[in-house]
């Protein structure tokens, strides 16, 4: 089974590209949705005894937990410490869970891949990318959103230009869905004829 590594940039198109590959079949870990299961159940008593007072009713106040860490390299550390290693296990069973059902490709959608440093189960990695000022309209279209959130985002981010270079595959999500799709068929295409 070959693993596909998804990531990407804030606002270049990622979580609709995942939705592209799903659609085409392809069973897909979203390491997001995962953080939000994780910081409803088996991470809140963990983060509130890293963070005395981010939970509510046995679940992370994300707000809460906000004001804790954003802009203290040494806090977000500590909450990356709590958390990534649950979502490397929930990858890990969702790897082999998709292994066992008899899939040719599973595909892991990993906002921070190449900044975590978490491809060890990864065979190829897609970008989805565009250009810089598509993605900022995005970005700031975002409910709550500001030009200096976005910075901070991006501050944290490895640059698209860098990402798109360590890429097997780069879909350019500003040509439109059906361009996106188009690129996500012949991925798998020639995915599944190298196989």
């Amino acid at each position: 089974m070959i693993v596909l590594g998804l990531t990407g940039s804030v606002g270049m198109g990622k979580s609709t590209t995942a939705k592209v590959f799903a659609e085409e079949g392809i069973p897909v870990f979203d390491a997001d949705a995962e953080v939000h299961r994780l910081y409803e159940g088996k991470a809140a008593p963990l983060i509130e005894a890293a963070f005395p007072g981010v939970t509510k009713d046995g679940r992370v106040d994300r707000e809460r937990l906000s004001v804790r860490v954003v802009g203290d390299k040494e806090a977000l550390a500590k909450l990356e410490t709590v958390v990534h290693p649950l979502v490397r296990d929930a990858r890990r069973a969702f790897i082999e869970k998709a292994r066992i059902s008899g899939a040719k490709i599973a595909l892991v959608d990993i906002p921070l891949l190449f900044e975590t440093g978490n491809g060890e189960d990864i065979d190829k990695i897609v970008v989805v990318s565009a250009p810089y000022e598509v993605q900022k309209a995005r970005v700031l279209a975002r409910e709550g959103m500001t030009e200096e959130k976005f910075k901070a985002i991006l501050a944290r981010q490895m640059p698209d230009a860098e990402k798109r270079k360590r890429a097997d595959f780069v879909i350019d999500t500003s040509k439109g869905f059906a361009a996106a799709r188009e690129d996500v068929r012949a991925i798998l295409r020639e995915l599944l004829a190298a196989e």
